[in-house]
């Protein structure tokens, strides 16, 4: 038995009785009923607290981030989600199967109130490149499993890999049919791009909730309000997510984003996301640019284009000669660069983007290019557009390939209309809302851009506007 960190335990098969609450031994014998499982032999007399719901992300090849926090009033002005002032202890388990007939790891955690009483459990020493389930007990209640999954070993083979990207919910703009048809899709891994929320919202469709925080209480009740919406929460529990953030988190283009502004904002971000503890806020600053491997198909470079700005340079002197070193380093089939902001070159556009970080801009595809990288693909989001850009080297022939999702909610229903070609790089483009849906194999890239009928009313239909693919070493997007 292999012994794990935070007092989990690797549990190799275990026979269940009575829906898997009452273990057996091996044998068949009944076992003596270990403290996980006493707790679903009490009737609960305390409110659910699991209302913000579970979620997992930053798989690695043995394990993952387990996320939930407790809040069983997760409106309370206070922002303490109607917990009482001292710590909690909240158990996990994870399976083989979705009936928990095979549990495979077990621990616990103590959810104190200093993190807004959230968990971010690390369970290690699981079998790499499988699917998982996970979920979470306190006080007699049950969390809802979700569905997870780890990395392929480091430099395996991987046949494919289904990833979703989103950006840009806004609760008060619309309804979040975009993560309702991202959970159907049920891709093997969600990168989230930023503005997971937004500090302001004049609420056009539903109850934008909170008023705009200033405060730790206050980001904490705006994160709450966010995830009271049951299609994100879905969406967090069919697949393990990767996120970042961009500006909204704090504050719009973080004007008059101060030290305790920041401070507050950096730690309810932590507070309610599955970031592993090597995240956890050093005051107004937060670790978020980190690097993951899914065998030898794919590496994520996952960047942060607003903490570090600086003259010059989008991503800041540290972060850059980071990504720059990772570029060189790789072997992945497919280097892909999970950020913010639009990168391609272009007429006109947002202000803050890319287009006003040249130089940033020209040492990055300069530094793939010549560390060999064997196809670099671009994940952006902000723009409240779907595009699909080929993004030029410096001899003007196509260097790589930049996806930018469209918004979840913000901007409302968009206009539908389809356009091929048109500013710089952009090789087509569509005004609506949704994801985009990416394939990769050791072949091609397939990117599949979904769109919502409409965010305006709750029974909108999701379906594929426009497909591309991209062959391996053949950069240059072609629709399909």
């Amino acid at each position: 038995m292999t012994a794990l960190p935070r007092r989990s335990v690797l549990l190799g098969t275990l026979g269940a009785a009575a829906a898997g609450l009452v273990p057996a031994t091996p044998g068949g014998e009944p076992a003596a009923v270990p403290r996980w499982f006493a707790g679903a032999l009490r009737q609960a007399t305390t409110p659910d607290p699991f209302t913000l719901g579970v979620a997992s992300g930053d798989p690695s090849p043995d394990g993952m981030v387990l996320w939930t926090r407790l809040a069983p009033e997760p409106d309370a002005e206070d922002g303490r989600g109607g917990m009482p002032d001292r710590a909690v202890e909240v158990e996990w388990e994870v399976a083989e199967d979705e009936r928990f007939a095979r549990v495979v790891a077990r621990g616990t955690e103590t959810a104190t109130p200093e993190l807004a009483h959230s968990v971010h459990a690390e369970p290690a020493g699981l079998a790499p490149g499988r699917e998982y389930f996970y979920r979470f007990r306190t006080g007699g209640h049950l969390s809802p499993a979700a569905r997870t999954r780890t990395a392929p070993a480091a430099g395996a083979a991987a046949a494919s890999l289904t990833i979703a990207t989103a950006s840009c919910a806004k609760f008060g703009a619309g309804h979040f049919t975009a993560y309702r048809g991202l959970a159907a899709d049920a891709p093997d891994l969600v990168l989230h791009l930023g503005d997971y929320f937004y500090e302001t919202d004049r609420g056009e469709v539903r109850d934008p909730g909170p008023p705009e925080p200033t405060t730790l209480a206050g980001y904490r009740r705006t994160h709450a309000h966010q995830r009271s919406d049951e299609d994100l929460r879905a969406a967090h529990a069919v697949a393990p997510w990767v996120v970042v953030w961009d500006d909204h988190e704090v504050v719009n283009d973080w004007e008059g984003a101060t030290t305790d502004r920041r401070r507050a904002a950096a730690q309810a971000y932590y507070e309610h996301m599955p970031l592993r503890r090597a995240s956890v806020p050093d005051g107004p600053d937060i670790q978020l640019y980190r690097r993951l491997s899914w065998g030898s198909l794919a590496t994520f470079h996952v960047l942060d284009t607003r903490q570090y700005r600086m003259r010059g340079s989008m991503l800041g002197a540290d972060q850059e000669r980071w990504l720059l070193r990772g570029l060189r380093d790789s072997a992945a089939g497919w280097d892909v660069l999970a950020q913010q902001v639009f990168f391609a070159p272009r007429r006109g556009g947002k202000s803050g983007t890319w287009g006003e970080f040249t130089g940033s801009r020209e040492r990055v595809v300069r530094g793939w290019t010549e560390a060999g990288v064997r196809n670099a693909v671009v994940l952006t989001g902000d723009e409240h557009v779907h595009h699909a850009n080929d993004i030029p080297g410096d001899d003007d022939s196509v260097a790589g390939t930049e996806l930018v999702t469209t918004s979840v909610t913000s901007g409302g229903d968009g206009d539908g209309d389809a356009k091929s070609g048109g500013s710089g790089s952009s090789v087509w483009s569509l005004d609506r809302r949704g994801y985009v849906l990416a394939t990769f194999t050791p072949a091609q890239m397939r990117a599949d851009f979904r769109t919502v009928s409409r965010v305006s009313e709750p029974t909108a239909t999701v379906r594929t506007a426009a497909s591309f693919v991209v062959p391996d070493r053949e950069p240059g997007l072609n629709k399909v």
